[in-house]
């Protein structure tokens, strides 16, 4: 196993940048993270591999600007293995594709079992790839070698998968589409920030009454302000079911919430004086919380026959006809049109049902043009044939 070294300085920097940009063909890159560990999901570690260059390991923490590296293979197909986990963390960085290649994306398009990076390399390359530190904090400093040799595989072999996996899509058909999902990753807004953050707190639906959610939702805020000063993550300072159960037991006073024997986490008691500050606020706090939301999401399927026959109907004649095409082109389901698409579409139609007005109505949730070519018909036969069943009734035609 060759030895590798995160590069800190300006000048292994330099090198790596120009030796980058002198390499063949397109550039594998990765990044580790400190998920769990951390706050933030900065970047810890970031791996480039090109052919003719070699593997290079950057570190983010001691690297003040990317840009050299993005101007050396920013105008290369970048190939990632899930990129939308990466591309915030890469961005961030000042890195960012303008192509890419997602190996984990094309191996569900082309329908492979397991997609993991570690299935996906031995499935395409048959070379076993141990993913012992894929949990690991990765703002340790500085990295144990054995973490670093496990990085740098992350992306060795990633442009030889890649190559295997579009001879498989150009065999099926398929690079064109896969093509269209590469870009929409790339182009794919970020998502806006929640309205009440603090409602996904675990466990939040055994508290009853406003001014219990009050207490929360200031407990929340005290731990999220805490952790973010302290680039730690939240639940590592005191869980979620913790801050639950304060709110329940609702003490009387800072000795009892420090005897909530469920009141747990390394900073419940080092930061006590902080916990009881915001249950106090939360109770003096006059913007109560509605103890119910209606959120844009839909009932759900099982509801439907009573509280939309028709919508239900739609659904029912429509998702077997979807299944169905998704098993004929060797894909998951939800590659082809995402549940929640199709039950939007069921529950809302257009006035007019045809394969032009569903396609747009598609579009407008977001699916690309060819999951549109491959479902618009399909789904608009559906809709008229539940419609005319329904008009039919049980006896037949009126």
């Amino acid at each position: 196993m060759a030895e590798y070294d995160t590069i800190t300085d300006p000048e292994a920097f330099g090198d790596a940048v120009a030796r980058l940009a002198g390499g063949t063909g397109p550039a594998a890159v990765d990044v580790e993270r400190a998920s769990g560990f951390r706050y933030s999901q900065r970047a810890y570690l970031i791996q480039v591999f090109r052919r003719d260059a070699g593997v290079f390991l950057f570190d983010p923490v001691a690297i003040p600007s990317f840009a050299p590296l993005q101007d050396a293979i920013g105008d290369v197909e970048w190939v990632l293995h899930a990129a939308s986990q990466d591309l915030p963390s890469l961005r961030e960085a000042g890195l960012e594709p303008r192509t890419l290649f997602d190996t984990e994306l094309a191996s569900r398009l082309l329908g492979h079992a397991r997609v993991g990076l570690g299935a996906v390399v031995e499935d395409t390359l048959g070379i076993p790839l141990a993913k012992a530190h894929s949990a690991a904090d990765w703002s340790t400093r500085p990295l144990p070698h054995a973490w670093l040799e496990y990085a740098a595989l992350d992306v060795l072999h990633l442009v030889d998968v890649r190559d295997v996996l579009e001879a498989e899509l150009i065999e099926q058909d398929k690079l064109e589409l896969a093509a269209e999902e590469f870009r929409a990753v790339l182009q794919r807004p970020v998502k806006p920030p929640l309205q009440e953050p603090w409602r996904r707190l675990s466990g939040l639906h055994t508290v009853r009454g406003r001014r219990a959610l009050a207490v929360a939702r200031a407990l929340w805020t005290a731990r999220e302000e805490y952790a973010r000063a302290q680039d730690v993550a939240p639940g590592r300072l005191v869980p979620d079911r913790a801050l639950v159960a304060a709110v329940r037991a609702d003490p009387a006073s800072k000795h009892e919430l420090a005897s909530v024997k469920e009141f747990t986490g390394r900073a419940s008691r080092s930061q006590l004086e902080r916990w009881w500050a915001a249950i106090e606020a939360g109770r003096a706090d006059p913007a109560l919380p509605a103890e119910r939301v209606r959120g844009d999401s839909l009932p759900p399927p099982r509801a439907w026959a009573d509280r939309n026959p028709e919508a239900d109907a739609r659904l029912k004649a429509a998702k077997p006809l979807i299944e169905q095409r998704a098993e004929d082109l060797r894909m998951p389901l939800e590659n082809l049109l995402t549940p929640d698409t199709l039950r939007r579409v069921a529950w809302s139609p257009p006035a007019v049902v045809d394969a032009a007005s569903v396609g747009e109505a598609l579009a407008g949730h977001g699916a690309r043009p060819w999951q549109i070519a491959q479902t618009a018909q399909l789904i608009a036969d559906a809709f008229v044939s539940s419609a005319q069943a329904d008009s039919e009734g049980p006896e037949g035609p009126s």
